[in-house]
């Protein structure tokens, strides 16, 4: 039996809500199945299971607020031996021997002879069993009229029929209580809950990470020269956008400079399964949030193209996953469309690295001992120095320059 808790979606998260299951006890499940919607400041997101297996037990109910680490379920692995699920019928006690009733204290007095004799009115007989109580053709009509079953009334009419003045004394029928629709998940955020969860988070890592910046100056001129040959073959909606080729330069250089691409955890820096980078978000009416895309290193151009539209108008609709908040490796920033010329990102924990963009914008340039104008841009790196130095981060900065440089290794 393995356990399924509430997840960390975010350093700055303590707990969430269980809004729905989308599971039941019984129900066979495949890694990467949604099982539940939770809510948090930052929304409500899409909780996925990390394995496959079979629900045993749900733990939690809708509503609940679970501390991250908290038990939401139970479910057995493939190769596990199912719990002995405990019976539907509970035990029965034998039946107890009804004990002789004592004798009285006292005698009653004998009842007057008169007593017994009085005359007693005669009570309607009851139906058989199984037999219909005769409603006479009156009451009928008026039991429909009022919305009565008449076949539930006691009878005062001959041989126990249901009359007119019988419908009439009757108490109204009872309507059952409509109960409410259940709430939906809410899809958007609440801006002042979540700009309290950044600054928790970002002042933890101000406070604990110490962090050394580094930035270089990246010609884009063939960068941006390849970029319009490739979409000049692909129709508009289809067409790659510079970040992109930065995503993309961005995985390969954390592939030659893997100690970047990580978490620093318990005092030790734990390297990453696999390049997930985290893509930051600007969400409308404010706030921020960086999910990742998985496995970026792997991706071709248009397919990592496709992941990033998706990505940005799921996190903008409220339609995120857990695993895509859970897991990210490293982040990016890229603030160029907003006419900012550069970065100096904030890790954010537990990761240990993040790089920053600017915009890419003309400037004079040296190029083989002549000034020209290029296209230029910033790329800034902010780093952990307790799980690496300059020199590490040089190296991952002049990966990047040199990607970006000859865009056909992309």
């Amino acid at each position: 039996m393995s356990e399924f808790v509430m997840p960390s979606l975010g350093a700055d998260m303590q707990s969430g809500k269980l809004v729905e299951w989308v599971v039941k006890a019984g129900s066979r499940v495949r890694k990467g199945d949604v099982i539940a919607v939770v809510e948090t400041h930052k929304g409500a997101f899409e909780i996925d299971i990390f394995e496959d297996g079979e629900i045993s037990e749900l733990c939690a109910a809708a509503g609940d607020v679970v501390p991250v680490g908290g038990l939401l379920a139970r479910f057995t692995r493939p190769n596990e031996a199912p719990a002995v699920a405990p019976s539907s019928q509970p035990a029965r006690a034998p039946a107890p021997v009804a004990a002789k009733a004592p004798e009285p204290a006292f005698a009653m007095p004998p009842v007057p002879e008169v007593a017994r004799m009085a005359p007693q009115p005669p009570a309607p007989p009851a139906p058989a069993v199984g037999q219909r109580p005769k409603v006479t053709p009156a009451a009928r009509r008026r039991a429909a009229e009022l919305g009565i079953d008449p076949e539930q009334l006691e009878g005062t009419g001959i041989d126990g029929s249901v009359t007119l003045a019988d419908v009439e004394a009757a108490p109204p029928p009872v309507k059952p209580a409509v109960s409410p629709p259940p709430a939906k998940p809410r899809r958007g955020f609440d801006p002042e809950q979540m700009r309290e969860g950044i600054a928790a988070a970002m002042s933890l890592s101000k406070r604990e990470i110490p962090h050394y910046y580094l930035s270089t100056t990246i010609d884009m001129g063939p960068a941006l020269a390849w970029l319009e040959k490739f979409n000049g073959q692909l129709p508009p909606e289809r067409r790659l956008l510079p970040a992109v080729l930065l995503l993309k330069a961005t995985a390969l250089a954390l592939g030659e400079v893997p100690r970047l691409n990580g978490f620093w955890i318990d005092g030790h820096f734990r390297p990453s399964g696999g390049v997930h980078i985290g893509w930051a978000i600007a969400l409308r009416g404010g706030g921020l949030i960086a999910p990742a895309i998985h496995d970026v290193d792997r991706m071709k151009l248009p397919e990592l193209m496709e992941a990033l539209r998706d990505l940005v108008g799921r996190a903008r609709a409220g339609g995120l996953r857990s695993s895509e908040m859970t897991d990210p490796s490293f982040t990016v920033t890229s603030l160029g469309d907003r006419g900012v010329d550069s970065v100096t990102p904030v890790i954010y924990p537990p990761q240990v690295a993040i790089a920053g963009f600017g915009r890419i914008a003309e400037r004079p340039w040296v190029v083989d001992g002549q000034v020209t104008v290029r296209p230029l841009l910033v790329a800034s790196l902010g780093a952990d120095h307790r799980a690496s130095d300059g020199h590490i981060g040089g190296l991952f900065i002049a990966a990047i320059e040199r990607l970006l440089l000859d865009p056909d290794r992309l």
